[in-house]
């Protein structure tokens, strides 16, 4: 018996069980994400659901024509680079000073419950911190009453255009800053200990060594996650604006998701609403094949 599944494995070839361990992932990124692409012809198309994709007329590029005449769809691509852009920025600005922060502290378990506690808003969804977000940050909320106790006026923080942007960026980066640190954290524990040793013979302080020996080793992992976030610069996080705006913010905190889902689900124009996704789609493609040019220029390492 085992020698008759010997023989079926040898004539399978060496690696057939890998390969069909493969297979269930296969077939779920077919069914789920290749096989929907074929709506995409509903960008060029009046799609109506009743005629459906082959019954409804063609029409060419008209969607992508109307998509740049409307007034504010600059204000929606603003609004996403401004919020995409200083998620990238300040995210990674925050991810680098905590995982040279924490790789100072020297007791275990101090570190350890510091990186728990760290990491945990990561894996909670945005439906349940834009809750935590709203009660904080509403105008009888925790954040107000702290400047009315230092005799400041009250904020109205989201339902302000001047002050939903820097909230969504503040409240992302408390999100995601420490969960990024992972990569740099890594990156520091492959730097040299003679070196740390060596620069402290030479009397180096504390922020010499960093500059000097830390940052510079970290520097091939920051240029590669920083080329590499380029290829979401269009996406600037659904879940969090849809579950923290309302209309008084369109202004400041509609961005290119939002008015896809806004327009084409909730406002039945189904084929319009596929032309801007379709359009940020193909930009994020562009953005992708030149992140990987340049990971490979500047790094040496590329995705593919």
């Amino acid at each position: 018996m085992k020698q008759g599944k010997l023989k079926a494995r040898g004539r399978l070839g060496p690696g057939a069980m890998y390969h069909m361990m493969m297979l269930p992932g296969i077939l779920f990124l077919l069914v789920f994400s290749y096989v929907p692409m074929v709506g995409i012809i509903t960008a060029f198309q009046d799609y109506i659901p009743a005629k459906g994709m082959f019954g409804s007329e063609f029409v060419g590029l008209k969607h992508f024509t109307y998509m740049f005449k409307l007034p504010d769809i600059a204000q929606v691509v603003s609004n996403t680079l401004v919020i995409a852009i200083g998620k990238i920025l300040l995210g990674t600005m925050m991810a680098i000073i905590f995982s040279v922060l924490l790789n100072e502290i020297r007791v275990k378990y101090v570190k350890k419950s510091v990186q728990t506690i760290v990491y945990l808003p990561h894996f909670l969804s945005w439906v349940v911190l834009a809750s935590v977000v709203v009660n904080m940050f509403s105008l009888d909320g925790i954040v107000n009453q702290m400047l009315a106790f230092f005799g400041l006026e009250n904020i109205n923080f989201l339902g302000s255009n001047t002050w939903f942007q820097p909230l969504i960026i503040g409240t992302d980066v408390w999100k995601e800053f420490g969960y990024s640190s992972i990569v740099y954290l890594a990156a520091i524990t492959s730097i040299d200990p003679g070196l740390y040793e060596a620069a402290g013979m030479d009397g180096a302080s504390w922020w010499r060594k960093v500059w000097h020996i830390t940052l510079p080793g970290m520097l091939p992992i920051i240029l590669l996650m920083g080329v590499m976030s380029l290829t979401n610069i269009l996406s600037a996080g659904f879940d969090q604006v849809y579950n923290l705006y309302n209309p008084v913010v369109y202004e400041s905190g509609d961005i290119l998701d939002t008015y896809v889902y806004r327009i084409g689900l909730v406002g039945r124009q189904y084929s319009f609403g596929t032309a801007v996704g379709l359009f940020k789609s193909v930009i994020g493609i562009v953005l992708l094949l030149s992140a990987n040019q340049l990971a490979k220029k500047y790094t040496d390492r590329k995705i593919f």
